[in-house]
């Protein structure tokens, strides 16, 4: 398949270098139409927009599980079973109030020191008093060593809160193995799916995992405000959110003080009134992946990451990614000498990439960007350590050269 044929659909292709979509995928083209006609649903029907449809498309009260419907193939979930939330913050908040703490026996929910922060933040600040996290730490910077995190997971066990793919490396983490042996000691399993919807094979129904949360933001081009949750279907009606809305109740315009009755679908775990425009936004990205399809995606990604590993290798760059394909997702992550600095210095040369502390400059190709690119940032970065510019951005860091 010829994936730069697509290049034309994302505008800001034509005005830099863009390598950050581990981060931020880029914007589709597409993406004006459909607030368009958001605008236009709202002008046109105002509050009747809730209940009425405008060119045969989804109400806003059916828009949140329309969207999750959208996203449910690309990560092997059935109908039904994926809801659109805000933040990752917030669906991580809602589901914890919905689980069952109330055997005691079981007081050790189990994450990692390389997942990204907000989760462990928002988990561990809903877990009730008897409860503790527990971090399984990382021996390289880079990956969790398996066994270590198998034995972390005992009878004690409430659940467990990894990444499917981790932010700073893109290590493939072995869930399969996690879920196994956290269903057989009774635990359950949340994965976050941020770094893996969209550049990976997904699919939550062969995993067997009990919940599953990730964003639109990066790999599925579908900006801020889009994070769906998956809840295993026969686990939903187990969930007793007490993070909650009017969304969730089976007659929300019955107005029923007294009485909150909980939907029996994925709604039943949504709150208050969502963020429309939003969602209209979501999809142009959602769409063209579908239309691609994820295994493509990951030929072409596999195929790149091996060409910018090779590339730093060739330059004595260190590199904090996985060598193994089937352990490495989208992202490489390259460590020169005085890595933030010169990457401070690709952003002012418009070549668009992030830093993250401890790892190095994180490049991100998705199926958008040609093999030049690539070799460009990597030429870039010796040239930037060969001329000093990367001095201009020390600014009082420490750097070893």
């Amino acid at each position: 398949m010829d994936l730069l044929k697509w290049r034309d659909e994302f505008p800001i292709l034509t005005t830099c270098t863009y390598l950050i979509s581990n981060s931020l995928g880029a914007m589709p083209r597409r993406v004006y139409d459909v607030l368009n006609i958001y605008a236009d649903t709202w002008a046109t029907l105002g509050v009747r927009a809730w209940g009425s449809r405008y060119n045969n498309l989804p109400t806003w009260w059916e828009l949140k599980g329309a969207v999750g419907d959208k996203i449910a193939p690309l990560m092997g979930a059935p109908s039904g079973s994926v809801l659109v939330h805000e933040n990752a913050s917030i669906a991580n908040s809602i589901l914890m109030s919905a689980l069952d703490w109330s055997d005691t026996r079981r007081d050790k929910v189990i994450s990692t020191d390389q997942d990204f922060p907000s989760d462990v933040y928002s988990i561990n600040a809903m877990l009730p008093a008897h409860v503790h996290l527990h971090l399984v730490r990382s021996d390289d910077g880079m990956t969790i060593n398996t066994e270590k995190l198998l034995d972390a997971i005992d009878e004690r066990t409430r659940l467990v809160s990894i990444s499917h793919v981790l932010f700073r490396s893109a290590y493939i983490m072995p869930v399969q193995a996690v879920i196994e042996k956290a269903h057989a000691v009774g635990a359950q399993v949340l994965l976050n799916g941020y770094h893996s919807v969209g550049i990976i094979p997904v699919n939550v129904t062969a995993l067997n995992v009990d919940f599953y949360i990730g964003g639109t933001l990066k790999w599925l081009c579908g900006g801020s405000g889009g994070v769906f949750m998956y809840i295993r279907p026969d686990l939903l009606t187990t969930l007793q959110p007490k993070i909650t809305g009017w969304f969730a109740h089976q007659q929300p315009f019955g107005f029923d003080m007294d009485n909150f009755i909980l939907r029996d679908d994925a709604y039943r775990l949504a709150n208050g009134t969502p963020a429309i425009a939003a969602l209209y936004a979501i999809q142009p990205g959602v769409d063209i992946i579908a239309e691609i399809g994820v295994d493509a995606i990951r030929a072409n990604s596999l195929r790149q990451t091996e060409l910018l590993i090779h590339l730093a290798d060739e330059a004595g760059y260190a590199v904090n990614s996985p060598r193994l394909a089937s352990q490495r997702a989208g992202t490489v992550t390259v460590n020169p000498p005085n890595a933030y600095a010169v990457s401070r210095e690709l952003l002012a040369r418009n070549i668009v990439i992030d830093y993250r502390e401890g790892a190095g400059i994180r490049i991100a190709p998705h199926f958008y960007n040609t093999d030049d690119e690539i070799r460009l940032v990597i030429q870039t970065i010796g040239a930037i350590l060969h001329d000093n510019t990367w001095q201009k951005h020390v600014q009082g860091r420490d750097f070893v050269t």
